[in-house]
């Protein structure tokens, strides 16, 4: 993740970092100090380097012949110190010139929320050397994006016709309705941090899936655009059941126990699911062990209580999803999100089970009516 971006000599410079310990600095393009990734990856840094006025960075003399007045011409020195603090996080740096400060400053998770991440020079470099190579491929992409609109209403129609053949036309408009409240949910999410999305496409046999070209700085606005989904849904199930108590319609009551389905599959902690990206967040900001400890007793706790209870299928997905962790587990400071804090880790700790608690309530509750209808999702959970 970028850590600092400024300017220095009236060209960027910037510093990359990740929880491993691996930074990098790049002044106008050109890597002018790294580390390598380590555990000593919090307190002081510094960096320094010397450039010729006008010159490539790269060259490290101190003195040039200026030709035309034929004086040596000084080298600039400029040094970066900076602290680094990644949970709560926080990061205060000061940079010099010949040793006078030049520049002072404070960066907090709120700005990098407010930022959009710039490509790596590795990232960089790739697409410059295969810009040549994949013109057709950009220009294909450019009419693609420039028909996204038709795309969107082509596979919502597809989307609709394919429910409709299968179950009613009725049940089809219905679904796609709970389809759309759920993804308005992530984009609502997505525009709240200043990200631009392309809306939501409806895919058959699916679901739905926002879209946004833009890359998460945080895992807070990873969580919060993911939980929103199932919350917008939630919600639109308390609605229909609200709706059901005034009107005693069953149609309402069955959409409102069918939609508290779909989005609790959705709220499973298992990867593409929201519920994956929010326990993974959760999982992988765990700086300690008794935070650690906590989380593998919780996991541990939830398959065991719900194989207990004869919820079989969603005991083996907590299984999956718990198995999946463990795997990805030594790897987790390796990414480019910065963490939750601690602050973050108990709102998102408490937001997912609350929704989750909400929509097994509402499930559990048509279930008690004994129709056989109403009491298919619940069966699905337990075989």
């Amino acid at each position: 993740m970028e850590l600092i971006s400024t300017h220095c000599l009236g060209k960027p410079l910037r510093l990359r970092a990740s929880m491993a310990g691996w930074q990098q600095l790049t002044w106008d393009r050109h890597i002018v100090g790294q580390r390598p990734a380590s555990a000593d990856n919090e307190g002081p840094f510094s960096y320094e380097f010397r450039v010729l006025p006008d010159h490539d960075p790269a060259n490290h003399t101190s003195q040039e012949i200026d030709q035309t007045t034929a004086k040596p011409v000084e080298a600039i020195t400029i040094r970066l110190e900076f602290h680094v603090q990644w949970q709560d996080f926080r990061v205060d740096y000061q940079l010099f010139q010949n040793d006078v400060e030049i520049e002072r400053g404070q960066r907090t998770a709120s700005d990098l929320q407010r930022e959009t991440p710039t490509e790596s020079l590795e990232q960089h470099a790739k697409e410059t050397k295969s810009s040549g190579k994949s013109f057709a491929l950009v220009a294909l992409a450019l009419k693609l994006l420039q028909s996204a609109k038709f795309v969107k209403f082509a596979l919502a129609g597809l989307t609709l016709a394919t429910y409709s053949a299968i179950f009613s036309f009725h049940f089809a408009l219905a679904l796609i309705a709970c389809l759309v409240v759920h993804e308005y949910g992530h984009v609502r999410a997505m525009k709240y941090f200043g990200l631009k999305t392309k809306g939501f496409y409806l895919i058959p046999f699916f679901g739905g899936m926002a879209v946004t070209d833009e890359k998460l700085n945080t895992r807070w606005q990873d969580v919060v655009i993911s939980i929103m989904g199932p919350t917008f849904g939630m919600l639109l199930s308390l609605a229909l059941w609200v709706a059901y108590l005034f009107t005693d319609n069953t149609y309402l009551a069955a959409l409102a126990n069918f939609n508290a389905f779909l989005n609790l599959i959705q709220m499973i902690p298992v990867l593409p699911l929201d519920g994956g990206h929010v326990i993974k967040s959760i999982a992988f900001s765990a700086s300690t062990r008794v935070a650690t400890v906590l989380l593998s007793l919780a996991s541990v706790l939830g398959i065991f209580v719900s194989y207990s209870i004869g919820y079989f299928f969603l005991a083996f997905i907590l299984f999956i999803g718990t198995l999946d962790i463990v795997v990805e587990w030594r790897h987790r400071k390796h990414s480019l999100l910065l963490p939750l804090n601690r602050y973050g880790q108990i709102v998102s700790t408490i937001w997912y089970l609350a929704t989750f608690a909400v929509l097994f309530f509402i499930m559990w509750h048509f279930a008690q009516s004994g129709d056989p209808l109403m009491s298919s999702p619940m069966a699905i959970l337990r075989n």
